[in-house]
């Protein structure tokens, strides 16, 4: 299928180790034409399999960090949205796998420094299996093997850390990364960022995002999930892989972030509800709470006849 003959690249949410209160998402307007990372991700697309001559671009950005770091509940836009859930999702028919099941691939090729490799995939893979389980969709969720041969990472390619603007799976973990990379997307970011995904969308010869299914959102090409190696990565412990997994994953099946993270008095966090898609870390979550469950099916149940 070549209905499109253009890509464009959203940051789409991102997961940070503590958080505190929102504030109002017109603050911190940065100007797309004034923006580095804009300019860094405008190039020509060499493999010819999604776009010839396309162009690609961070259209925003929102995260959460620690109270230490002054930057608590700031969001930048480099293309204001409008509004507070993700505005692309994917489109019955037009996967560039050629079918409506849900792929994703675990890249070995970027391991954490903290773990074997076999622990954090099969980490990976229980996350993607846990939302494969919620019964209300049928998303017939796949891994595609893993390949040493094979580089991810069309965003980290664009940057400067090697990878890939081939297309691989719906769902790309792309490994771990370092301080560099986080540091790139956002001052001092690899001190508070954990995890993040990438959206990849479909766009017209004009650059415009396409809507084929006219739901209001942005076609999703495929989304990439990246992990930040300057924090130590753990099995059922602190910085849990399959915790974090799971969130970033949530977002790569076009979740947004839920809930409201505030501190009380004494500095602890506190989270209104408690969810695996809150934005930021709380602990171990490897379930499928109430709210995750609702807006996953709110997205997926009717799959693929939406």
């Amino acid at each position: 299928m070549n209905k499109t003959k253009r890509t464009s690249v959203v940051i789409s949410l991102l997961l940070v180790a503590l958080a505190c209160q929102n504030e109002e998402p017109t603050q911190n307007l940065i100007p797309i034409d004034d923006s580095p990372i804009f300019m860094e991700l405008t190039r020509s697309n060499s493999s010819g399999r999604l776009a010839s001559e396309g162009k690609y671009a961070v259209l925003s950005a929102e995260y959460l960090a620690s109270e230490e770091s002054g930057q608590v509940g700031r969001t930048i836009y480099f293309s204001d949205v409008g509004n507070k859930q993700l505005s692309s999702d994917f489109v019955p028919g037009v996967a560039l796998d050629g079918t409506d099941d849900v792929s994703f691939y675990v890249d070995q090729n970027r391991p954490s420094a903290d773990l074997p490799v076999a622990a954090t995939t099969g980490a990976v893979v229980r996350a993607m299996q846990t939302w494969n389980d919620v019964t209300c969709s049928d998303l017939g969720v796949y891994q595609v093997p893993s390949d040493p041969a094979i580089a991810t990472g069309f965003v980290s390619l664009i940057l400067g850390f090697g990878g890939s603007d081939e297309y691989t799976a719906d769902i790309v973990h792309a490994g771990w990364l370092p301080a560099g990379f986080f540091d790139t997307l956002v001052p001092q970011g690899s001190t508070f960022i954990l995890g993040l995904t990438f959206t990849i969308i479909f766009t017209d010869d004009a650059g415009t995002p396409t809507d084929l299914d006219n739901n209001g959102k942005a076609d999703v090409a495929w989304r990439e999930i990246y992990y930040n190696d300057t924090f130590t990565w753990q099995i059922e412990n602190r910085f849990d892989v399959e915790t974090i997994a799971l969130h970033e994953a949530g977002h790569g099946l076009s979740q947004a972030h839920f809930g409201t993270a505030f501190a009380t008095g004494n500095g602890k966090l506190h989270f209104a509800p408690r969810a695996v898609m809150n934005a930021a870390y709380s602990g171990i979550q490897t379930s499928i709470n109430q709210s995750d469950n609702a807006g996953h099916c709110s997205n997926w149940a009717s799959w693929n006849n939406n």
